[in-house]
């Protein structure tokens, strides 16, 4: 069974000022392994978050189909397993980072569990004592690492986080990624997207390249590497998006 299934996915918009039809998604194919970290990788505005919008039914998609754990994304059942961070995500300023916690913690029929969430903040390198404090005074980087303790402490068997390290210095960045290591040892999957080649190429068991509309490679980063003909994954990255296969 895969924890994430996309199947022949397009998507296109009305652009009113070139007066046509843009295509962002042409026939897009994903199958993510469960108990592993599947990385999606492009440029900026290059369809990452619309194929995301359309996994979680956000956005309807012009044909394909999306499935969770075999089952059907339109089916709201398909979720249960499954917790989504959106890339610019910011919690209500008038909750503290322990009420968010408790909210969002209800959607997966768990309570707060005050000290595991502490212990969690400190993975990711966030002081504990702001976890009290309402996340109208948090920095950007604090309320984005509050989404991401939510993520982890739901305990879902699938995280889908739309660029997970935007707003984290390179500390915090670090110790993310050992943490997402030690969620899929835990038995469970992560996909996240990213345009920073580094994030990828680390941590990640598959990677998928966007471009163009399409998924221009799909494999592990070594393969990667020897098939556009460079150790540097950022020169291979580019070799690839720039090549007509």
């Amino acid at each position: 069974m895969y924890a994430l299934k996309i199947e022949n996915v397009s998507k296109s918009f009305y652009n009113f000022v070139l007066d046509q039809e843009k295509v962002v998604l042409k026939n897009c194919d994903l199958n993510v392994k469960e108990e592993s970290i599947f990385g999606l990788v492009g440029l900026n505005g290059i369809g990452k978050t619309t194929l995301i919008k359309i996994m979680f039914d956000m956005l309807d998609a012009d044909s394909g189909s999306v499935y969770f754990f075999d089952s059907l994304n339109k089916d709201f059942k398909s979720r249960r397993k499954v917790c989504y961070l959106p890339e610019k995500f910011q919690p209500s300023q008038y909750l503290t980072g322990y009420d968010f916690l408790e909210i969002s913690l209800s959607f997966f029929n768990k309570t707060l569990d005050k000290k595991f969430a502490q212990e969690t903040a400190e993975r990711i390198d966030l002081d504990p004592s702001a976890l009290s404090l309402k996340s109208g005074k948090y920095s950007k980087g604090m309320g984005q690492k509050l989404g991401l303790i939510a993520c982890f402490l739901s305990g879902a068997k699938l995280l889908v986080l739309d660029e997970p390290m935007s707003g984290l210095d390179p500390r915090s960045r670090i110790m993310l990624k050992d943490t997402l290591m030690e969620y899929k040892k835990a038995g469970n999957c992560v996909f996240f997207s990213s345009h920073i080649l580094e994030d990828i190429t680390e941590i990640c068991d598959d990677i998928a390249v966007l471009h163009s509309g399409a998924m221009k490679f799909r494999g592990t980063a070594e393969q990667l590497k020897l098939q556009y003909k460079s150790q540097n994954p950022e020169k291979a990255f580019l070799n690839c998006i720039e090549s007509n296969l």
